[in-house]
């Protein structure tokens, strides 16, 4: 079992420190979160809480997702970094393919690139992108970022995007991992066709259970024996070393771990010296452990 250490919608200078002492404490990960834009008006729900409501994003700090993880991992050595998801969608793919090659090259491999695509179409429209057929874009994107990511000259010709042959440089060091974020069926299915892996975004126990089935059976159906297929979830098993066995049981490669509530309004307050407590007792009650 590998471990990630998520912190999201906190102050932005504390995510340094706290990367450099997840990395002490023998974390393999840490994830970083994507938000665009913050509308004022606005009838969209989030999906990953029991209201639906978004209000606790409102003057959050958040530093662009991939800006972040180049500032992370230029103060760190092994430590993993994994956007946790990127919108890929609403971004232009040639750049996210760019933009990744690089830290990838500069970090010696360090990325982890989580991706999905959007709840809300307020994210489409600041980005003068459609919001029907985001999918298929999605798709689209992925395979351009692969072909990209090759070192080789590539050419695309799809319903979204038509590119001539090109190439960037430099490659990555290594293949960049690409998991796939989402609890609906399409993407579940994304993550085994597309995708290196799938990242879970919470939920209950019973839920996660038959997310895991459904991964499974789409697994089977599409003849996928890959044993380095990575599943990131989220737990509240991974909080013990009896549960990180029952999730290592059923496939589990990945638990992503968190010691606060991140969806409340207003400023994180608590110190870091706190959050610094929390990471490194779990370090040594589980990581240590199992």
């Amino acid at each position: 079992m590998r471990f990630t250490y998520a912190e999201a919608m906190t102050r932005a200078e504390l995510y340094a420190p706290l990367a450099q002492a997840a990395e002490a404490a023998g974390y393999t990960t840490m994830t970083v979160a994507d938000s665009l834009i913050y509308p004022e008006v606005s009838d969209s729900t989030y999906p990953y809480t029991d209201t639906g409501d978004r209000e606790f994003l409102e003057d959050k700090e958040f530093i662009e997702t991939m800006v972040l993880v180049t500032h992370l991992a230029a103060v760190t050595t092994t430590l993993r970094f994994s956007p946790f998801v990127l919108k890929l969608p609403v971004r232009p793919p040639v750049l996210v393919a760019k933009q990744a090659s690089s830290i990838a090259f500069l970090s010696g491999g360090r990325l982890t690139l989580g991706v999905g695509l959007s709840p809300w179409p307020e994210d489409f429209a600041a980005m003068g992108v459609p919001w029907e057929r985001r999918g298929r874009r999605t798709d689209e994107c992925i395979d351009i970022m692969r072909g990209l990511w090759s070192g080789d000259f590539f050419s695309y010709s799809g319903e979204f995007f038509q590119i001539e042959s090109m190439k960037q440089t430099p490659a990555p060091p290594s293949p960049i991992p690409l998991l796939v974020g989402g609890h609906s069926d399409a993407a579940l299915r994304r993550a085994v066709l597309k995708g290196d892996g799938w990242m879970h975004a919470g939920g209950d126990g019973e839920e996660l259970d038959r997310l895991l089935a459904r991964l499974a059976e789409i697994r089977r159906a599409e003849g996928d024996t890959r044993e380095d297929f990575q599943v990131h979830v989220i737990s509240y098993d991974a909080y013990t070393p009896d549960g990180i066995k029952r999730l290592e049981d059923k496939g589990v490669t990945d638990c992503i771990v968190g010691f606060r509530v991140p969806y409340v309004m207003g400023q994180d307050d608590e110190p870091l010296a706190d959050k610094v407590r929390h990471l490194e007792s779990y370090a040594e009650s589980v990581i240590a452990k199992v």
